[in-house]
Protein backbone atom coordinates (compact mmCIF):
# COMPACT_ATOMS: atom_id res chain seq x y z
CA UNK A 1 0.00 0.00 0.00
CA UNK A 2 2.70 2.75 1.17
CA UNK A 3 4.01 1.93 -3.26
CA UNK A 4 0.73 1.86 -4.56
CA UNK A 5 0.65 5.90 -3.06
CA UNK A 6 3.63 6.76 -4.13
CA UNK A 7 2.98 5.53 -7.92
CA UNK A 8 -0.84 7.18 -7.99
CA UNK A 9 1.17 10.05 -5.83
CA UNK A 10 3.52 11.03 -9.17
CA UNK A 11 0.89 10.43 -11.25
CA UNK A 12 -0.98 13.23 -10.34
CA UNK A 13 2.26 14.99 -8.97
CA UNK A 14 2.49 17.85 -11.23
CA UNK A 15 -1.01 18.80 -12.43
CA UNK A 16 -1.64 21.68 -10.39
CA UNK A 17 2.13 22.95 -11.21
CA UNK A 18 1.70 22.81 -15.06
CA UNK A 19 1.23 26.17 -15.32
CA UNK A 20 4.12 27.03 -13.38
CA UNK A 21 6.06 24.28 -15.55
CA UNK A 22 4.94 25.78 -19.21
CA UNK A 23 6.08 29.13 -17.88
CA UNK A 24 9.71 28.23 -16.73
CA UNK A 25 10.06 26.10 -20.53
CA UNK A 26 7.78 28.33 -22.28
CA UNK A 27 5.34 25.73 -23.29
CA UNK A 28 2.02 27.23 -25.25
CA UNK A 29 0.66 24.44 -26.70
CA UNK A 30 -2.23 23.25 -24.58
CA UNK A 31 -1.98 19.69 -25.80
CA UNK A 32 1.88 20.02 -24.46
CA UNK A 33 1.02 20.91 -21.31
CA UNK A 34 -1.19 17.92 -20.14
CA UNK A 35 2.24 15.49 -21.44
CA UNK A 36 4.35 15.45 -17.98
CA UNK A 37 1.31 13.68 -16.48
CA UNK A 38 0.23 11.96 -20.26
CA UNK A 39 3.96 10.73 -20.54
CA UNK A 40 3.39 8.89 -17.03
CA UNK A 41 0.02 6.82 -17.88
CA UNK A 42 1.99 5.99 -20.62
CA UNK A 43 4.56 4.25 -19.28
CA UNK A 44 2.02 2.62 -16.76
CA UNK A 45 0.76 0.93 -20.38
CA UNK A 46 4.05 -0.82 -20.83
CA UNK A 47 4.75 -1.81 -17.39
CA UNK A 48 2.15 -4.16 -16.35
CA UNK A 49 2.49 -6.01 -19.60
CA UNK A 50 6.65 -6.20 -18.46
CA UNK A 51 5.64 -6.90 -14.35
CA UNK A 52 2.73 -8.73 -13.87
CA UNK A 53 4.52 -11.50 -15.68
CA UNK A 54 7.74 -11.19 -14.62
CA UNK A 55 6.87 -11.74 -10.98
CA UNK A 56 4.88 -14.75 -12.05
CA UNK A 57 8.76 -15.87 -13.22
CA UNK A 58 10.87 -14.39 -11.30
CA UNK A 59 8.96 -13.62 -7.59
CA UNK A 60 7.34 -10.91 -6.34
CA UNK A 61 9.67 -9.19 -4.70
CA UNK A 62 12.62 -9.00 -6.68
CA UNK A 63 10.24 -7.12 -9.06
CA UNK A 64 8.44 -4.93 -6.27
CA UNK A 65 12.16 -4.08 -5.37
CA UNK A 66 14.02 -3.02 -8.44
CA UNK A 67 11.33 -1.04 -9.87
CA UNK A 68 10.40 0.92 -7.19
CA UNK A 69 14.37 1.75 -6.76
CA UNK A 70 14.55 3.37 -10.41
CA UNK A 71 11.32 4.73 -9.44
CA UNK A 72 13.11 6.85 -7.09
CA UNK A 73 15.66 7.30 -9.54
CA UNK A 74 13.71 8.80 -12.22
CA UNK A 75 11.87 10.80 -9.78
CA UNK A 76 14.79 12.77 -8.74
CA UNK A 77 15.84 12.93 -12.33
CA UNK A 78 12.48 14.57 -12.42
CA UNK A 79 13.41 17.27 -10.03
CA UNK A 80 16.92 17.88 -12.26
CA UNK A 81 15.76 18.15 -15.41
CA UNK A 82 17.30 20.46 -17.63
CA UNK A 83 14.69 20.90 -20.40
CA UNK A 84 10.89 19.72 -21.10
CA UNK A 85 11.66 16.64 -23.52
CA UNK A 86 14.10 15.27 -20.51
CA UNK A 87 11.57 15.91 -17.92
CA UNK A 88 8.86 14.11 -20.55
CA UNK A 89 11.44 11.52 -21.08
CA UNK A 90 12.28 10.88 -17.14
CA UNK A 91 7.98 11.07 -16.70
CA UNK A 92 7.86 8.12 -18.96
CA UNK A 93 10.35 6.37 -17.44
CA UNK A 94 9.60 6.87 -13.83
CA UNK A 95 6.08 5.66 -14.72
CA UNK A 96 7.02 2.40 -16.09
CA UNK A 97 8.63 1.69 -12.98
CA UNK A 98 5.68 3.00 -10.81
CA UNK A 99 2.99 0.95 -12.51
CA UNK A 100 4.89 -2.36 -10.79
CA UNK A 101 3.20 -2.68 -7.44
CA UNK A 102 -0.05 -1.54 -9.45
CA UNK A 103 -0.04 -4.85 -11.21
CA UNK A 104 2.16 -7.11 -8.77
CA UNK A 105 -0.15 -6.01 -5.63
CA UNK A 106 -3.30 -8.54 -6.94
CA UNK A 107 -0.51 -11.65 -7.32
CA UNK A 108 0.63 -10.70 -3.72
CA UNK A 109 -2.79 -10.72 -2.38
CA UNK A 110 -3.87 -14.00 -3.98
CA UNK A 111 -0.49 -15.67 -2.85
CA UNK A 112 -1.02 -14.25 0.77
CA UNK A 113 -4.79 -14.96 1.43
CA UNK A 114 -6.43 -18.51 0.57
CA UNK A 115 -9.51 -17.18 2.12
CA UNK A 116 -11.62 -15.10 -0.38
CA UNK A 117 -13.21 -13.22 2.45
CA UNK A 118 -9.92 -11.87 4.14
CA UNK A 119 -8.69 -11.41 0.42
CA UNK A 120 -11.31 -9.29 -0.47
CA UNK A 121 -11.28 -7.36 2.72
CA UNK A 122 -7.19 -6.60 2.07
CA UNK A 123 -7.93 -5.44 -1.72
CA UNK A 124 -10.77 -3.23 -0.28
CA UNK A 125 -8.48 -1.42 1.76
CA UNK A 126 -5.93 -1.27 -0.57
CA UNK A 127 -8.10 0.23 -3.29
CA UNK A 128 -9.22 2.81 -1.10
CA UNK A 129 -5.32 3.33 -0.34
CA UNK A 130 -4.73 3.76 -4.33
CA UNK A 131 -6.91 7.04 -4.20
CA UNK A 132 -4.85 8.64 -1.37
CA UNK A 133 -1.36 10.17 -3.64
CA UNK A 134 -3.88 11.63 -7.07
CA UNK A 135 -5.88 13.72 -3.82
CA UNK A 136 -3.01 14.45 -2.30
CA UNK A 137 -0.76 15.46 -5.35
CA UNK A 138 -2.76 18.00 -6.53
CA UNK A 139 -2.59 19.69 -3.31
CA UNK A 140 1.14 19.51 -3.01
CA UNK A 141 1.45 20.86 -6.53
CA UNK A 142 -0.95 23.66 -5.43
CA UNK A 143 0.70 25.18 -2.97
CA UNK A 144 4.32 24.74 -3.56
CA UNK A 145 4.78 25.34 -7.36
CA UNK A 146 3.55 28.89 -6.78
CA UNK A 147 5.23 29.28 -3.99
CA UNK A 148 8.61 27.47 -4.31
CA UNK A 149 9.18 26.07 -7.74
CA UNK A 150 7.98 23.66 -9.75
CA UNK A 151 11.26 21.43 -8.97
CA UNK A 152 10.29 21.01 -5.39
CA UNK A 153 7.37 19.26 -6.14
CA UNK A 154 9.00 16.73 -7.57
CA UNK A 155 11.69 16.84 -4.72
CA UNK A 156 8.82 16.22 -2.20
CA UNK A 157 7.51 13.08 -4.12
CA UNK A 158 11.33 11.97 -4.01
CA UNK A 159 11.01 12.82 0.18
CA UNK A 160 8.21 10.35 0.10
CA UNK A 161 9.86 7.57 -1.92
CA UNK A 162 12.70 7.75 0.65
CA UNK A 163 10.85 7.45 3.43
CA UNK A 164 8.81 4.78 1.77
CA UNK A 165 12.55 2.59 1.67
CA UNK A 166 12.28 1.75 5.26
CA UNK A 167 9.16 -0.84 5.70
CA UNK A 168 9.91 -2.08 1.85
CA UNK A 169 13.19 -3.38 2.75
CA UNK A 170 11.27 -6.07 4.96
CA UNK A 171 9.05 -6.94 2.18
CA UNK A 172 9.13 -10.85 1.70
CA UNK A 173 8.73 -13.06 -1.38
CA UNK A 174 5.11 -14.48 -1.18
CA UNK A 175 5.11 -16.38 -4.43
CA UNK A 176 4.49 -20.02 -3.77
CA UNK A 177 6.33 -21.87 -6.84
CA UNK A 178 9.69 -19.42 -6.05
CA UNK A 179 9.57 -19.72 -2.19
CA UNK A 180 9.88 -24.06 -3.19
CA UNK A 181 12.15 -22.85 -5.17
CA UNK A 182 14.08 -21.27 -2.46
CA UNK A 183 13.72 -24.20 -0.36
CA UNK A 184 14.89 -26.77 -3.11
CA UNK A 185 18.53 -24.63 -3.27
CA UNK A 186 18.74 -24.73 0.39
CA UNK A 187 17.99 -28.49 0.73
CA UNK A 188 20.82 -29.15 -2.24
CA UNK A 189 23.01 -27.39 0.07
CA UNK A 190 22.18 -28.60 4.05
CA UNK A 191 21.72 -32.36 2.21
CA UNK A 192 24.41 -32.19 -0.72
CA UNK A 193 22.21 -33.02 -2.64
CA UNK A 194 22.38 -32.01 -6.06
CA UNK A 195 19.04 -33.55 -7.52
CA UNK A 196 16.56 -32.13 -5.25
CA UNK A 197 14.39 -29.53 -7.48
CA UNK A 198 10.89 -27.71 -7.12
CA UNK A 199 8.82 -27.71 -10.14
CA UNK A 200 9.01 -23.92 -11.04
CA UNK A 201 12.89 -25.16 -11.66
CA UNK A 202 11.81 -27.58 -13.93
CA UNK A 203 10.11 -25.07 -16.27
CA UNK A 204 11.00 -23.92 -19.38
CA UNK A 205 12.91 -20.33 -19.27
CA UNK A 206 15.13 -18.38 -21.08
CA UNK A 207 14.15 -15.47 -23.58
CA UNK A 208 11.87 -17.64 -25.88
CA UNK A 209 9.54 -18.80 -23.08
CA UNK A 210 9.76 -15.29 -21.76
CA UNK A 211 8.76 -13.36 -24.70
CA UNK A 212 6.18 -16.29 -26.45
CA UNK A 213 4.36 -17.09 -22.85
CA UNK A 214 5.35 -15.25 -20.10
CA UNK A 215 4.76 -11.50 -21.47
CA UNK A 216 2.16 -12.17 -23.98
CA UNK A 217 0.19 -13.56 -21.07
CA UNK A 218 -1.82 -10.33 -20.14
CA UNK A 219 -2.24 -9.68 -23.65
CA UNK A 220 -3.58 -13.02 -24.83
CA UNK A 221 -5.72 -12.76 -21.87
CA UNK A 222 -7.13 -9.17 -22.50
CA UNK A 223 -7.97 -10.31 -26.11
CA UNK A 224 -9.65 -14.09 -25.97
CA UNK A 225 -10.81 -13.55 -22.24
CA UNK A 226 -13.89 -12.38 -21.84
CA UNK A 227 -14.01 -11.70 -18.26
CA UNK A 228 -10.92 -9.93 -18.68
CA UNK A 229 -11.79 -7.82 -22.10
CA UNK A 230 -15.13 -6.50 -20.34
CA UNK A 231 -13.44 -5.54 -17.07
CA UNK A 232 -10.68 -3.48 -18.96
CA UNK A 233 -13.35 -1.53 -21.00
CA UNK A 234 -15.69 -0.91 -17.86
CA UNK A 235 -12.67 0.30 -15.57
CA UNK A 236 -10.24 2.16 -18.50
CA UNK A 237 -13.96 4.19 -19.20
CA UNK A 238 -13.68 5.47 -15.11
CA UNK A 239 -10.07 5.51 -14.51
CA UNK A 240 -9.97 7.80 -17.88
CA UNK A 241 -12.61 10.16 -16.80
CA UNK A 242 -10.67 9.87 -13.03
CA UNK A 243 -7.60 11.48 -14.72
CA UNK A 244 -10.07 14.38 -17.05
CA UNK A 245 -10.78 15.58 -13.99
CA UNK A 246 -7.53 16.79 -13.41
CA UNK A 247 -8.49 18.97 -16.72
CA UNK A 248 -12.30 19.64 -15.79
CA UNK A 249 -11.81 20.75 -12.10
CA UNK A 250 -9.21 23.99 -13.14
CA UNK A 251 -12.25 24.69 -16.04
CA UNK A 252 -14.53 24.40 -13.37
CA UNK A 253 -13.46 26.03 -9.93
CA UNK A 254 -10.41 28.47 -11.12
CA UNK A 255 -12.46 29.04 -14.28
CA UNK A 256 -16.49 29.20 -13.29
CA UNK A 257 -15.37 30.35 -9.02
CA UNK A 258 -11.91 31.97 -9.60
CA UNK A 259 -9.95 30.29 -6.97
CA UNK A 260 -6.30 29.67 -6.96
CA UNK A 261 -4.49 26.39 -8.14
CA UNK A 262 -3.72 25.46 -4.48
CA UNK A 263 -7.70 25.62 -3.01
CA UNK A 264 -8.81 23.99 -6.61
CA UNK A 265 -6.66 21.24 -5.18
CA UNK A 266 -8.00 21.20 -1.79
CA UNK A 267 -11.86 20.58 -4.46
CA UNK A 268 -10.39 17.01 -4.80
CA UNK A 269 -10.52 16.04 -0.98
CA UNK A 270 -14.31 14.97 -1.15
CA UNK A 271 -13.06 12.09 -3.70
CA UNK A 272 -11.20 10.75 -1.31
CA UNK A 273 -13.84 11.11 1.25
CA UNK A 274 -15.79 8.99 -0.82
CA UNK A 275 -12.76 6.55 -1.46
CA UNK A 276 -12.39 6.21 2.16
CA UNK A 277 -16.76 5.60 2.58
CA UNK A 278 -16.44 3.19 0.19
CA UNK A 279 -14.23 0.98 2.09
CA UNK A 280 -17.19 1.19 5.06
CA UNK A 281 -19.83 0.25 2.20
CA UNK A 282 -17.64 -2.49 1.54
CA UNK A 283 -17.17 -3.65 5.24
CA UNK A 284 -21.55 -3.66 5.78
CA UNK A 285 -21.87 -5.56 2.22
CA UNK A 286 -19.25 -8.05 3.65
CA UNK A 287 -21.02 -8.59 6.96
CA UNK A 288 -24.20 -8.85 5.13
CA UNK A 289 -22.57 -11.51 2.62
CA UNK A 290 -21.18 -13.75 6.10
CA UNK A 291 -24.57 -13.78 7.46
CA UNK A 292 -25.89 -14.94 4.30
CA UNK A 293 -23.54 -17.50 3.67
CA UNK A 294 -24.01 -18.81 7.08
CA UNK A 295 -27.62 -19.22 7.17
CA UNK A 296 -26.95 -21.33 3.44
CA UNK A 297 -28.73 -19.22 1.65
CA UNK A 298 -28.38 -20.62 -2.07
CA UNK A 299 -27.16 -17.28 -3.95
CA UNK A 300 -24.13 -17.21 -1.39
CA UNK A 301 -22.80 -20.27 -3.57
CA UNK A 302 -22.34 -18.65 -6.81
CA UNK A 303 -18.94 -16.83 -7.54
CA UNK A 304 -20.29 -13.62 -8.76
CA UNK A 305 -22.36 -12.86 -5.74
CA UNK A 306 -19.53 -12.23 -3.73
CA UNK A 307 -18.05 -9.34 -5.15
CA UNK A 308 -19.96 -7.90 -7.62
CA UNK A 309 -23.17 -6.75 -6.04
CA UNK A 310 -20.31 -3.56 -4.99
CA UNK A 311 -20.48 -2.20 -8.88
CA UNK A 312 -24.02 -2.65 -8.88
CA UNK A 313 -23.85 0.26 -5.97
CA UNK A 314 -20.64 1.46 -7.04
CA UNK A 315 -21.89 2.20 -10.77
CA UNK A 316 -24.83 4.41 -10.81
CA UNK A 317 -22.90 6.16 -7.47
CA UNK A 318 -20.30 7.38 -10.00
CA UNK A 319 -23.14 8.17 -12.67
CA UNK A 320 -24.78 10.54 -10.14
CA UNK A 321 -21.79 11.87 -9.32
CA UNK A 322 -21.02 13.20 -12.97
CA UNK A 323 -24.56 14.48 -13.12
CA UNK A 324 -23.88 16.27 -9.85
CA UNK A 325 -20.83 18.08 -11.05
CA UNK A 326 -22.10 18.73 -14.63
CA UNK A 327 -25.48 20.39 -13.58
CA UNK A 328 -24.33 22.40 -10.76
CA UNK A 329 -21.37 24.15 -11.83
CA UNK A 330 -22.34 27.62 -12.94
CA UNK A 331 -21.95 31.08 -10.54
CA UNK A 332 -25.36 31.07 -8.98
CA UNK A 333 -24.64 28.11 -6.88
CA UNK A 334 -21.66 27.80 -4.02
CA UNK A 335 -18.80 26.32 -5.15
CA UNK A 336 -19.22 23.53 -2.40
CA UNK A 337 -22.16 22.03 -3.75
CA UNK A 338 -20.46 20.74 -7.00
CA UNK A 339 -17.47 19.98 -4.84
CA UNK A 340 -19.47 17.58 -3.01
CA UNK A 341 -19.75 15.90 -6.19
CA UNK A 342 -17.35 13.82 -5.74
CA UNK A 343 -18.32 12.40 -2.68
CA UNK A 344 -20.67 9.89 -4.83
CA UNK A 345 -17.94 9.45 -7.67
CA UNK A 346 -15.10 9.16 -5.78
CA UNK A 347 -17.50 6.09 -3.48
CA UNK A 348 -18.83 4.37 -6.62
CA UNK A 349 -15.33 5.03 -8.51
CA UNK A 350 -13.32 2.74 -6.19
CA UNK A 351 -16.27 0.33 -5.20
CA UNK A 352 -16.25 -0.82 -9.20
CA UNK A 353 -12.65 -1.09 -8.70
CA UNK A 354 -12.56 -2.84 -5.95
CA UNK A 355 -15.88 -5.11 -7.23
CA UNK A 356 -13.93 -6.08 -10.78
CA UNK A 357 -10.52 -6.36 -9.46
CA UNK A 358 -11.25 -8.62 -6.59
CA UNK A 359 -13.47 -10.96 -9.29
CA UNK A 360 -10.48 -10.83 -11.79
CA UNK A 361 -8.05 -11.55 -8.73
CA UNK A 362 -10.84 -14.90 -7.28
CA UNK A 363 -11.57 -15.95 -11.03
CA UNK A 364 -7.64 -16.35 -11.96
CA UNK A 365 -5.85 -17.46 -9.10
CA UNK A 366 -2.09 -18.05 -9.62
CA UNK A 367 -2.29 -15.90 -13.23
CA UNK A 368 -3.81 -12.59 -11.13
CA UNK A 369 -0.91 -10.40 -11.66
CA UNK A 370 -1.07 -10.64 -15.62
CA UNK A 371 -4.87 -10.10 -15.23
CA UNK A 372 -4.53 -6.77 -13.02
CA UNK A 373 -1.41 -6.60 -15.59
CA UNK A 374 -4.00 -6.46 -18.59
CA UNK A 375 -6.49 -4.36 -16.42
CA UNK A 376 -4.37 -1.93 -15.98
CA UNK A 377 -2.15 -1.51 -19.27
CA UNK A 378 -5.64 -0.75 -20.92
CA UNK A 379 -6.96 1.77 -18.43
CA UNK A 380 -3.85 3.48 -18.29
CA UNK A 381 -4.00 3.95 -22.40
CA UNK A 382 -7.33 5.58 -21.64
CA UNK A 383 -6.03 7.60 -18.56
CA UNK A 384 -2.92 9.10 -20.81
CA UNK A 385 -5.16 9.85 -23.89
CA UNK A 386 -8.65 10.54 -22.79
CA UNK A 387 -7.13 14.29 -20.77
CA UNK A 388 -6.64 15.79 -24.03
CA UNK A 389 -9.86 15.81 -25.07
CA UNK A 390 -10.98 17.55 -22.22
CA UNK A 391 -10.80 20.96 -22.42
CA UNK A 392 -11.98 20.94 -26.19
CA UNK A 393 -14.86 18.70 -24.84
CA UNK A 394 -15.51 21.37 -21.89
CA UNK A 395 -15.14 24.33 -23.98
CA UNK A 396 -17.08 23.07 -27.31
CA UNK A 397 -20.13 21.21 -24.82
CA UNK A 398 -19.89 23.39 -21.89
CA UNK A 399 -19.33 21.82 -18.61
CA UNK A 400 -23.50 20.45 -17.90
CA UNK A 401 -23.42 18.65 -21.45
CA UNK A 402 -19.59 17.53 -21.17
CA UNK A 403 -20.01 16.08 -17.90
CA UNK A 404 -23.23 14.27 -18.90
CA UNK A 405 -21.74 12.64 -22.02
CA UNK A 406 -19.48 11.23 -19.35
CA UNK A 407 -22.33 10.19 -17.70
CA UNK A 408 -24.04 8.25 -19.87
CA UNK A 409 -21.18 6.64 -21.28
CA UNK A 410 -20.40 5.40 -17.84
CA UNK A 411 -24.47 4.54 -17.12
CA UNK A 412 -23.64 2.16 -20.38
CA UNK A 413 -21.00 0.67 -18.64
CA UNK A 414 -22.86 -0.49 -15.84
CA UNK A 415 -24.66 -3.70 -17.95
CA UNK A 416 -21.48 -5.24 -17.50
CA UNK A 417 -21.38 -6.85 -13.93
CA UNK A 418 -25.07 -8.08 -14.31
CA UNK A 419 -23.79 -9.64 -17.40
CA UNK A 420 -21.20 -11.41 -15.06
CA UNK A 421 -23.64 -12.69 -12.22
CA UNK A 422 -25.77 -13.75 -15.48
CA UNK A 423 -23.30 -15.60 -17.68
CA UNK A 424 -20.11 -15.63 -15.46
CA UNK A 425 -19.67 -19.67 -14.50
CA UNK A 426 -20.70 -20.22 -18.47
CA UNK A 427 -17.55 -17.83 -18.92
CA UNK A 428 -15.26 -18.97 -16.43
CA UNK A 429 -15.91 -22.31 -17.92
CA UNK A 430 -15.34 -21.61 -21.73
CA UNK A 431 -11.90 -19.40 -20.15
CA UNK A 432 -8.57 -21.35 -20.99
CA UNK A 433 -6.89 -20.10 -17.62
CA UNK A 434 -9.73 -21.32 -15.71
CA UNK A 435 -9.67 -24.62 -17.30
CA UNK A 436 -5.93 -25.22 -16.83
CA UNK A 437 -6.72 -23.35 -12.98
CA UNK A 438 -9.34 -26.31 -12.48
CA UNK A 439 -7.05 -29.31 -13.53
CA UNK A 440 -4.06 -27.91 -12.03
CA UNK A 441 -6.29 -28.07 -8.49
CA UNK A 442 -7.02 -31.92 -9.01
CA UNK A 443 -4.14 -32.70 -10.16
CA UNK A 444 -3.10 -31.49 -6.91
CA UNK A 445 -5.38 -32.96 -4.59
CA UNK A 446 -4.98 -36.29 -6.38
CA UNK A 447 -1.37 -35.86 -5.61
CA UNK A 448 -1.66 -35.38 -2.20
CA UNK A 449 -4.06 -38.29 -1.37
CA UNK A 450 -1.51 -40.63 -3.56
CA UNK A 451 0.62 -39.64 -0.77
CA UNK A 452 -1.33 -39.94 2.08
CA UNK A 453 -2.17 -43.59 1.30
CA UNK A 454 0.86 -44.62 0.81
CA UNK A 455 4.55 -45.22 2.65
CA UNK A 456 6.92 -43.25 1.77
CA UNK A 457 9.78 -45.01 -0.59
CA UNK A 458 13.21 -44.28 -0.31
CA UNK A 459 14.52 -44.42 -3.73
CA UNK A 460 17.27 -42.41 -5.85
CA UNK A 461 16.83 -39.63 -8.45
CA UNK A 462 15.62 -36.48 -8.97
CA UNK A 463 13.33 -35.29 -5.60
CA UNK A 464 11.14 -32.70 -6.40
CA UNK A 465 10.15 -30.27 -3.28
CA UNK A 466 6.18 -28.88 -3.36
CA UNK A 467 3.36 -28.66 -1.01
CA UNK A 468 6.01 -28.53 2.16
CA UNK A 469 7.31 -31.86 1.79
CA UNK A 470 9.85 -33.65 -0.31
CA UNK A 471 8.09 -35.67 -3.03
CA UNK A 472 10.04 -38.42 -4.06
Amino acid sequence: MIVVVNSTMGSSLPSNAIPVISDYFQIISPSAQILPISMYLFGYVMGPFLFGPLSEAYGRRSIMIGSFFFYTIFTMACALAPNFPALLIFRLLVGINASSPISVTGGIYADIYNDPVTRGRAMAVFMGATCVGPMTAPLISGFIAPALSWRWVFWVGLIVAGASWLPLLWLPETYGPVLLSHRAARLRKTSQNPNIFAPFDLEKKGWKQMATVTLTRPLRMLIFELIVSATCIYLSLIYGIFYMYFQAYPIIFEGIYHQSPGIAGLMFLPIGGGAVLSIFVFLWYDGFLRRAQAQHKSWTEKEESRRLPLAFIGGPLLVLGLFWLGWTSRPSIPFYVPMLAGIPFGTGFVLVFMALLNYLTDAYDIFAASAMGAASGSRSVAGAVLPFAAKPMYNKLGVPWASSLLGFLSLAMCIIPWIFLWQGQRLRDRSRFCIFLKEKKIKELEELERQRTRPRASTEGVSRVGGGEEKV
